[in-house]
């Protein structure tokens, strides 16, 4: 395996985080307040379906054919790139006047946003050290974590109080500063010459997903925002029904990522010393079973313990899935191995959101966030499975 050899990671994972939080800052700045600027731009509740829906719809398939750039160019080009396109679509959006110009800049900001992804995992795989790829993985987590913190957290705020304006010209100032800082990043050798067709990319990653490693990671990230997507989408109107306000929703998804961040950096370490298995099994294990008692609890303080153990759940799962990625493949095909786990990554949600909102609009919310268990479940199979047989 033709691996990158570094003197130190200590000095590239810190700016590595810091460039991944400000990549995929914008993103979430965004999803509290999409829907409210579309409808007042004047588009109707499907064409609002559809503005949402229409980054992830580009931005998946995307996330394969930029980490096939990546392989043969390297990521530091398409990092900079991506990340000054971001900038300028995110700028652009204060500029919109009528719903078909929103979608246009949704569209062409999933198709820059999709390099940012598989450029910065890949990054931070590549200097991960040898025998800390789970830890260096836990920095990469805790940084996506810190972006769906502050994102969520504070877009609502801003809009509120300055306007959606100030957002959008905030998201493109800190992409500017991302992108800045992504040149002080190493790595811009190509990782493979060859030209590949599309066909020949399509057969690369049927391949990838025979590889026991691979399996299991693009199952469970698959799965997780999948539920989470559920989660998302059916938790406030289940807290809705149960009396209390948008803050408490607030509230619970805070403490789910801030428990998943705390949890990161063990369980990175535990990962690398003994095995992604186990963690990640652990993981999927206690997805399952805070999904199916989230339902079952009426009591803001018994949710917010429920959320905590969703957020342990996948902070045991996160660093073992994603340094499986970087254990099953070689150098020249990382790119294309992460563009495929960020394709998941976003179709997970893209997908479970609907799938687990009309299912608790025609089933009831209680059997939708229950049903939000199943594909976890069926990710846990995939895992044992996998388990016994050779790699």
């Amino acid at each position: 395996m033709n691996e990158l050899k570094l003197t130190s990671d200590r000095k590239i994972l810190p700016v590595a985080s810091v460039v991944t939080f400000l990549g995929f800052l914008d993103t979430h700045l965004l999803i509290p307040i999409i829907a409210l600027y579309a409808s007042g731009l004047g588009a109707s509740i499907g064409m609002v379906g559809i503005i949402v829906g229409l980054y992830s719809i580009i931005n998946a398939p995307a996330n394969i054919l930029f980490g096939r750039l990546i392989d043969r160019v390297g990521h530091k080009v398409p990092l900079f790139v991506g990340l000054l396109g971001d900038a300028l679509f995110m700028f652009l959006y204060s500029l919109c006047r009528l719903p078909v110009h929103l979608l246009l800049v949704r569209a062409f900001h999933g198709l820059s946003g999709s390099v940012v992804g598989p450029a910065t995992m890949s990054v931070t795989a590549d200097y991960s050290g040898r025998g800390g790829k789970g830890r260096a993985m836990s920095f990469y987590g805790m940084a996506l974590g810190a972006a769906i913190l502050v994102g969520y957290g504070g877009s609502g705020l801003i809009a509120a109080r300055l306007g959606y304006n100030v957002v959008f010209w905030l998201g493109a100032a800190l992409l500017v500063a991302g992108a800045a800082l992504s040149l002080l990043l190493p790595g811009g050798k190509r990782r493979d010459r060859a030209a590949t067709s599309y066909r020949e990319v399509l057969i690369q990653v049927k391949n990838l997903f025979r590889r026991k490693g691979l399996a299991l990671s693009y199952c469970s990230i698959f799965a997780h925002y999948f539920a989470f997507g559920g989660v998302v989408t059916v938790l406030p109107i289940y807290i809705s029904e149960l009396g209390m306000q948008a803050f408490h929703v607030g509230m619970l998804l805070a403490i789910f990522v801030i428990v998943f961040m705390i949890v990161q950096i063990p369980s990175g370490i535990l990962s690398d010393r003994t095995g992604r298995f186990r963690p990640a099994v652990a993981g999927l294990s206690l997805n399952v079973v805070s999904l199916i008692i989230l339902p079952r609890v009426t009591t803001f303080p018994l949710l917010a313990g429920v959320m905590a153990m969703y957020g342990v759940a996948y902070g045991l799962l996160f660093p073992s899935v994603s340094a499986l990625v970087v254990d099953s493949t070689t150098f020249q095909e990382r790119g294309v191995a992460t563009g495929v786990f960020h394709a998941l990554l976003t179709a997970g949600v893209a997908i479970g959101a609907p799938v687990i909102g009309w299912a608790g609009g025609a089933l009831g919310i209680e059997l939708g966030l229950t049903l939000s268990a199943v594909v976890m479940v069926l990710a846990l199979f995939v895992a044992l499975m996998f388990a016994r047989r050779p790699a």
